[in-house]
């Protein structure tokens, strides 16, 4: 038995995904959902519910708003589920591709500001060094003398 509501408001999603009700307000103006209306009050279904976990989750894995409505939409008309799948598995591949080419990157640039930190960490303890030796050698002559 599903003790689900069949109905939510725009504050229940709100705190149930922790979003605030002007992101719902937000996909229900890119078409994502559909809440009915009663009066100025949106009533949202279990679909719309769905639907909005769905957008949510694209978002969260780097889907464009274009993608998630497109993925959501083969998710209601699709009758074979198999294309959807595919699609997602698509997308999910070429997300993940540039996602390794990111940390690749990432990962490049760090060793490049390791490198400098380094190089830079030297070059003031070779000026330290330089600066303590000409203190050192000031102080040898002013003794002399």
């Amino acid at each position: 038995m599903d003790k689900q509501p069949a109905s939510f408001s725009i504050s229940d999603l709100a705190r149930e995904f922790g979003i605030t009700p002007r992101t719902i307000r937000f996909y229900e103006d890119q078409g994502l959902i559909s809440p009915r209306r009663e009066g100025r009050k949106r009533i949202f279904t279990r679909r719309d519910r769905t639907r909005l976990k769905l957008a949510l989750r694209g978002k969260r894995l780097g889907f464009s708003l274009a993608e998630i409505g497109y993925l959501i939409g083969m998710y209601d008309t699709a009758r074979d589920k198999n294309a959807q799948l595919t699609e997602l598995l698509n997308g999910l591949g070429q997300r993940k591709a540039a996602l390794v080419q990111q940390r690749e990157d990432i990962e490049a640039v760090l060793q490049e500001v390791n490198a400098f930190e380094l190089q830079c960490q030297e070059l003031l303890s070779a000026r330290e060094a330089r600066k303590a030796s000409d203190a050192a050698d000031s102080s040898t002559a002013n003794d002399a003398v």
